[in-house]
């Protein structure tokens, strides 16, 4: 009887309009649950986070009722019921790698994101996600079964209306709510999870939308009058070069390695008593390196563009999507290319293994003033030969000899690595490394990729040295961004000494040290800087290495060598951390021990309030200058703005070979200063050497596979048991060299 009257129901406009607001509502509080991390607390907030998805969902929905005919009506309110499970679905698998929200610029920047990924996506994917196909598959049986028959009886239009209006209602109900718990909920917005959490996923994107527009109208309406705000900050914030340091790398060549995905505590790590990454250990500990040990990532959700954008132009990626990709076609930019070529004359290049059009960086590297991008293009990409996100990273730099080779000395290049990269799977062919034991396969795997990039970084450097470069260059080492995101630490704490059970988000904050090294050879005076810093900072620096100064341009960061350093590095979500507190979402935590510090003394919260307030304001003025590009106006004695138009990214090793034949005796390039003979041989060809590899890794398993067994049986059970490193890296902070703040 009761199956009959909801039978009966559902063959209404009006019942079918009701089981797809429930089944979204259902499947979106199952998702809130399941996959993202809104720090739900208390009886109050999990009510808010109830409603939240009803609003909007009913007046999506409330569209179909405005239809009179029968077929488009139902129609209407299937598309959006599926349009709407599509933005929560990529949405969830956007979390688990960014652990963060999709913005509009994210959405309408995917395509350049979207060309240079391969699998990933469906890497994240897992079982759980059978939620969005059971109400799919629930609503396609009730309609075969003809248990939902399409209602002919069109809804009045005053009755559409009164739906429309409730679902307004229920919306600002929604809003008030969330304002009495967070005020000002709309007017902070640094931490996207809080919109989620207390207005929904819909009402985010749509605030979003509103947002970005309101941005891209004040960017059409910017003017000269804007930069004084940026210029005076700029000024103020400068810090006075290292008289010792400054100069020191003049005229060398500077070769810039990014290291995908590379977290700080790899340097030193062993897993089972061995080493990770023992090459990038020997020069992170060489006194001719100069590491950091207290050096950040600074991304937001542009992740490697981000820190592309930093590391050339001292400026912050956007609060929202990926400057690369929504802003770079168009922006001006100051970067370091351009900044090198005009100042001291170097030539500049990348190399990627990847599509040119991945994070848009065809557009971007021209505005930027890189002279030459050798992309995918320019290499052999057979099947073997690639990872999921380009070209394996051996086989990168040996393919890129051939075009370094050829560049005008001095050179400023980058190469991009991307084996490093989530979900960390390699070959058996290219792995010779343990994973670990942890039960998640990300990051299991991350420490045999990791140590494949150590293994090819090695074999370019003795390229360098074979091959006479080496002596006469600066290499930079990187970190771009973690490779563990926040909702995996929890499987890899055991492996760093820690417990899941109380790992917190200073824990989160202390994992988003990478290295950064600055390999310079000849010097003896390096080694192990504590100073803090992040990504932001690395132009100023290598400039002054370079014996320019950088007080002319207008940069966030400044000299990590100088006295007049600051110390306290920005977040793009507005958490920061000085040398003895990490502030985030205004919890205070103590560097040395991870407590909260819940009774800071007054010239504490001070000194953390003035800090907080600085970041803000950085934070702002530079989202400011980008977002208004307000760079077309502001240009440095001396600087010549860059023309993108000059650069064309084909045929571009034929115009190098012609640039040598040009200048004759006058060319600097290696090729020609090795007498007109290439170098390629200097470096190991990597078939030759893998399928080398591959066939030593089989004969040793052959031979020792007899005269092992007793070993392999009486240490199974200890080698099974634990995967943890036989020293657990620090994770907490070496304190700043530079500047101390006041204490408790």
């Amino acid at each position: 009887m009761y199956w009959q009257k909801i039978k009966k129901f559902l063959a209404t406009r009006w019942g079918f309009f009701t089981l797809l607001t429930l089944l979204f509502w259902a499947k979106t509080l199952a998702v809130y649950y399941l996959d993202f991390n809104l720090g739900v607390s208390g009886i109050y907030q999990h009510l808010v986070l109830w409603v939240n998805p009803l609003g909007t969902t009913l007046l999506l929905l409330s569209i179909g009722l405005y239809i009179r005919r029968t077929f488009p009506a139902y129609l209407a309110m299937i598309l959006i019921y599926l349009a709407n499970s599509a933005l929560l679905l990529f949405n969830v698998i956007y979390y688990r790698e960014f652990t963060d929200f999709m913005t509009i610029n994210v959405i309408f920047g995917y395509s350049s994101v979207s060309n240079g990924l391969s699998t990933s996506s469906s890497a994240l994917l897992t079982p759980k996600d059978i939620i969005f196909a059971v109400d799919l598959l629930l609503i396609l049986g009730l309609i075969l079964t003809k248990a939902i028959k399409f209602d002919k009886r069109p809804i009045p239009k005053l009755s559409a209306l009164a739906m429309t209006s409730f679902a307004l209602f229920f919306m600002t109900f929604n809003l008030t709510l969330g304002e009495i718990s967070r005020p000002q909920l709309l007017g902070r917005t640094f931490d996207r999870a809080y919109l989620v959490k207390y207005l929904g996923l819909d009402f985010f994107t749509v605030y979003d939308g509103l947002k970005t527009a309101k941005t891209n109208q004040a960017r059409n309406e910017a003017n000269s009058a804007d930069l004084n705000k940026v210029i005076n900050f700029a000024q103020e914030h400068y810090a006075k070069p290292n008289e010792q340091m400054f100069g020191v790398a003049k005229g060398k060549n500077v070769i810039v390695i990014h290291l995908e995905s590379f977290q700080q505590f790899l340097i030193n790590y062993k897993l089972n008593d061995q080493e990770v990454t023992p090459f990038l250990n020997s020069l992170y500990n060489s006194k001719q390196t100069y590491s950091f040990a207290n050096f950040f990532n600074q991304v937001g959700q542009g992740k490697t563009s981000d820190a592309e954008n930093m590391l050339e132009t001292s400026t912050y990626g956007l609060p929202q999507g990926s400057l690369f990709s929504t802003l770079g076609s168009e922006n001006t930019f100051q970067a370091a290319p351009a900044i090198l070529n005009q100042e001291a004359g170097y030539t500049s290049a990348v190399f990627h293994g990847n599509v040119g059009s991945f994070w848009n960086r065809n557009d971007v590297y021209k505005n930027m003033g890189y002279q030459y991008f050798f992309d995918a293009s320019y290499y052999d990409t057979s099947a073997e030969r690639l990872s999921e996100y380009g070209l394996k990273d051996k086989y990168l730099f040996h393919d890129s000899v051939k075009y370094l080779e050829q560049l005008q000395q001095p050179f400023y290049t980058k190469f991009i690595t991307v084996t490093n990269h989530f979900p960390y799977t390699l070959d058996s062919a290219d792995a010779d490394f343990p994973a670990a034991n942890t039960g998640e396969a990300s990051v299991d795997n991350y420490f045999v990729t990791a140590h494949y990039l150590d293994q090819a970084i090695e074999t370019f450097f003795n390229y360098l040295k074979k091959s006479g470069l080496y002596d006469n260059s600066v290499i930079i080492l990187y970190g771009d961004h973690y490779g563990i995101s926040d909702s995996r630490n929890l499987k890899l704490a055991s492996l760093l000494g820690k417990s899941a059970s109380t790992w917190s988000d200073f824990d989160n904050t202390q994992m988003q040290r990478v290295p950064f090294m600055i390999h310079i050879p000849g010097q003896e005076n390096g080694g192990v800087q504590t100073q803090y810093g992040g990504e932001i900072d690395v132009l100023p620096t290598l400039l002054h290495l370079l014996g320019i100064n950088s007080s002319a341009y207008l940069q966030f960061g400044t000299d990590l060598f100088s006295k007049e350093h600051d110390q306290t590095v920005a977040f793009r979500n507005g958490s920061f951390i000085t040398p003895k507190y990490t502030v985030v979402s205004g919890t205070i935590y103590d560097n040395q021990t991870g407590a909260v510090v819940t009774h800071p003394s007054k010239v504490v919260s001070d000194y953390l309030a003035e800090q907080k307030q600085k970041v803000r304001t950085e934070l702002s003025l530079s989202d400011t200058l980008n977002t208004k590009n307000l760079l077309r106006f502001y240009v440095p004695a001396h600087f010549t703005p860059v023309d993108p138009s000059l650069y064309d990214y084909k045929k571009q090793f034929e115009r190098l070979k012609a640039l040598n034949s040009k200048l004759g005796a006058k060319s600097k390039s290696l090729y020609s200063k090795n007498k007109h003979k290439s170098t390629v041989d200097d470096y190991p060809n990597e078939e030759d050497s893998l399928n080398q590899d591959n066939t030593n890794n089989q004969a040793n398993s052959t031979d020792n596979s007899q005269t092992e067994t007793s070993q392999e049986e009486s240490t199974a059970s200890d080698s099974s048991a634990s995967t943890s490193s036989t020293a657990a890296p620090a994770l907490y902070a070496t304190s700043g060299n530079t500047s101390t703040p006041p204490t408790e």
